[in-house]
């Protein structure tokens, strides 16, 4: 098969001096797909390897509905949670809604933040800016948290440093940089300010 190709090729190019050489390559990569797939029922015990196969093939199409079909769908609004923390609510917006999350209640610094960024319309920078500063904030004070309780966390290690070393090392040196021309400067501008 591979001389034939080669030889469809040289033809071509002897005919057609502009070609390059890909008369068959499609035909070719059919070739080697077919040549080193593994047969149909090694595949087929692979979880999810099917799904996008014709549907008269899978099993599940009749059993699927388009729109789907919801058992039990709740009717009207659902019940207002109950409040036991600081719900932030957007100026836009007349309450808060039926349900919210209470896991991280604003607190500290970080909340001061974003108390302040609510008081702002969605459509503000400063709005989006203050937030995401918030949690910038926030990851120190998870930090400051971990050292009170006695706990000291693998900083280096929950940043990713191995996997960036491996994967991204030009990265790494330059976000290295950064943070040394950063803390430096920061440094020298301290130094500057007890001269004087």
């Amino acid at each position: 098969m591979d001389n034939e190709i080669a030889r469809r090729d040289l033809a071509e190019q002897r005919r057609n001096p502009q070609h390059h050489g890909h008369v068959d390559c499609e035909r070719q990569m059919d070739y080697d797909l077919n040549r080193h797939s593994p047969p149909r029922e090694e595949l087929q015990r692979i979880p999810g390897w099917g799904s996008d196969l014709d549907h008269k093939n899978r099993p599940a199409i009749p059993m699927e509905r388009t729109p789907p079909r919801f058992i039990h769908v709740p009717h009207g609004q659902p019940v207002q949670q109950a409040q036991t923390v600081e719900v932030f609510c957007s100026p836009e917006r007349p309450g808060i809604t039926p349900l919210f999350g209470t896991a991280q209640p604003p607190k500290w610094l970080s909340g001061a933040i974003r108390r302040v960024a609510y008081k702002l319309p969605e459509n503000d920078l400063r709005h989006w800016l203050m937030l995401i500063a918030a949690d910038r904030v926030n990851v120190v004070e998870g930090i400051v948290d971990d050292l009170r309780r006695g706990y000291v966390p693998n900083v280096l290690g929950e940043m990713g440093i191995r996997s960036e070393l491996r994967h991204n090392p030009a990265g790494l040196v330059r976000k290295a940089l950064i943070a040394t021309a950063v803390v430096g400067g920061i440094a020298l501008l301290r130094k500057r300010r007890t001269q004087y």
